[in-house]
């Protein structure tokens, strides 16, 4: 999970809290475009189930499910044992699981990033002012005098008139570049990179990936926790220790030599020794015309890396239809977690995951219970535990691109990512709304169960494009991706803002995201029941939802039914 938590207490006073289909525009009652929305009675869903399934995953016996490690191996033989006992079969043919290829590196003994020129020699230390790592197979990482340049938010998007790059060679040198993109601090919808909506030109990822296409030594991204929408801890446990990547094949895109970040009290130290500042820097990047800025220093480190071949495994289990067995409705959720990481103050260096995402782990097996005790429903529904989303939703973008059911005839999905263990609330998050025609199924969802929404409070954080449903998105398959509520019934949006903080400080990716039984499951419960009423609804349908006019997914939806005999 990408720090979606820790969103809700940035906006809650803001946030408006309407009815699900006056929030979606639809019309209440028949849907959109002529949805086929059966009633279905709600779920027989087990409290049990999500608490046992999720203390386990969470315990320390797992340390901390890192993919290729025996909390690996102990995650498959828990999620097949209990996919099997709610009466799933298996999903890959003959396997429950789908091999998963990926090479882990894990960076050491690094020396300081330095960066001389103009009189000056600052050396910033690993982890307290900047992390890097690699991801290429080479033992040895060697940045030396690499020439810094300041490229503003490093987009190259033709479509838009918009290139950061625009006349500069940066082979061989090292570039600094903003987080977000450059309208993420306006106050509606619209702009050239959707106004307060981060669009994929905002995500670290892309940033790195246009950066090597550049043909740049290296890039360092410039913390800044509003438009990260995290603190510096997550980034410097996430980006530290042992990492993992989808392996390479042959003809694969140039990598950068070290991709990285730098917090922002060392990027403003680094920008004043050149004879810059920040902010500066930062307001003529946001304007359309900007030319990147040549710093006059020189950036240099050196590390070593080990690194080891792995293969990692997405978990899959299927419920087949009744009447269209060839026809799939999706549920995702990651199983995997960072495994050992910093330590916390009393030596606690295991990562557990057990909100992010034992949680949403478990679910998939309290689903898979309740449909199979409401009988075969008309369309097959498969229940997918990914791994590596932690690594760049990389379980995922390989189920994607090897699907094991045929894209064009999955229906649609929801993906399930972190439950709101704080009690009941209100309402429900959604992020992305507005972008499929699934708003007709969580509208009949809602409705049926007297839930109401508050649409995404913080889009500048780009939460849609953070989390497992992406990977199928961008290939086509309508997704819904929604998260607890922020209105909580005891204590309003202040105790939800509470909450939220409470977590992102203290406990995303860090060792104290443990189970606790003194949680309240009243919440997830409700959150789950809303799940399963969309997930059924979807697989009792005879509609295939696509997305809507002038979504960036359209196109590839439409381009992949097209060529498709049967499915949508």
């Amino acid at each position: 999970m990408k720090a979606r938590i820790g969103a809700l207490g940035a906006v809650m006073a803001a946030a408006l809290t309407l009815a699900g289909c006056e929030a979606l525009g639809l019309q209440a009652g028949g849907g959109i475009d002529g949805m086929d929305l059966p009633a279905v009675e709600p779920g027989v869903l087990s409290e049990a189930t999500m608490k046992d399934v999720t203390r386990l995953l969470s315990s320390d016996d797992f340390e901390g499910r890192m993919p290729g490690t025996p909390g690996e191996e102990k995650t498959i033989a828990l999620m097949v044992e209990r996919f099997k006992a709610a009466g799933l079969k298996p999903g890959n043919g003959d396997s429950w699981v789908q091999e998963v290829p990926l090479i882990e590196i894990t960076g050491k003994d690094y020396d300081p990033l330095t960066i001389a020129g103009k009189g000056t020699n600052i050396a910033l230390d690993f982890a307290k002012d900047w992390v890097g790592v690699t991801y290429r197979e080479e033992a040895a990482t060697v940045i030396k005098d690499s020439e810094l340049v300041f490229v503003g938010y490093g987009i190259n998007a033709p479509e838009k008139g918009w290139n950061d790059y625009a006349g500069l060679d940066v082979k061989g040198k090292t570039v600094v570049v903003l987080v977000n993109d450059p309208d993420w601090q306006t106050a509606g919808l619209e702009g050239t990179f959707n106004g307060k909506a981060m669009t994929y030109y905002g995500r670290w990822s892309y940033k790195y990936e246009e950066a090597a296409r550049q043909g740049a030594a290296g890039a360092l991204i410039v913390h800044q926790t509003d438009p990260a929408s995290y603190g510096w801890n997550v980034v410097e446990s996430s980006w530290t220790g042992p990492q993992a990547y989808a392996q390479r094949g042959e003809n694969a895109p140039a990598l950068t030599q070290m991709n990285g970040w730098l917090t922002e009290d060392a990027a403003r130290k680094v920008l004043k020794a050149a004879g810059q500042e920040l902010d500066a820097l930062t307001k003529s990047a946001q304007a359309k015309g900007f030319k990147p800025v040549p710093l006059g220093l020189t950036a240099g480190t050196s590390f070593a890396s080990d690194f080891r071949s792995i293969t990692s495994h997405n978990i899959i289990g299927i419920l087949p239809g009744s009447e269209a067995p060839d026809e799939y409705v999706l549920h995702t959720a990651h199983w995997d977690h960072l495994g050992r990481c910093t330590p916390a103050p009393d030596g606690d260096d295991i990562c557990n995951g057990a909100v992010d995402n034992a949680t949403g782990t478990a679910a998939l097996v309290a689903l898979a219970e309740a449909h199979a005790k409401a009988g075969l429903p008309r369309r097959s529904l498969v229940f997918l535990a990914v791994t590596a989303e932690e690594s760049g939703l990389l379980g995922a973008k390989y189920y994607a691109e090897n699907p094991v059911f045929p894209l064009a005839q999955t229906v649609g999905g929801i993906n399930m990512d972190a439950f709101q263990v704080a009690g009941p609330a209100k309402d429900v998050t959604v992020v992305g709304p507005g972008k499929s025609q699934l708003d007709a199924f969580l509208t009949a969802a809602l409705d049926a169960d007297g839930r109401t929404i508050t649409p995404d409070p913080k889009p500048e954080a780009g939460y849609y494009y953070r989390s497992d449903h992406f990977a199928f998105a961008k290939l086509g398959v309508p997704m819904l991706y929604i998260d607890g509520g922020e209105d909580l019934i005891t204590g309003g949006r202040d105790a939800g803002a509470a909450v939220a903080k409470d977590y992102t400080e203290n406990r995303y990716h860090g060792p104290k995201d443990e189970f606790n039984e003194a949680w309240d499951w009243s919440g997830v419960m409700a959150d789950l029941q809303l799940y399963y009423r969309i997930g059924r609804t979807l697989a009792m349908s005879t509609s295939w939802p696509n997305w809507n006019e002038g979504d960036e997914f359209k196109g590839v939806r439409d381009e992949d039914c097209a060529a498709s005999e049967k499915g949508c």
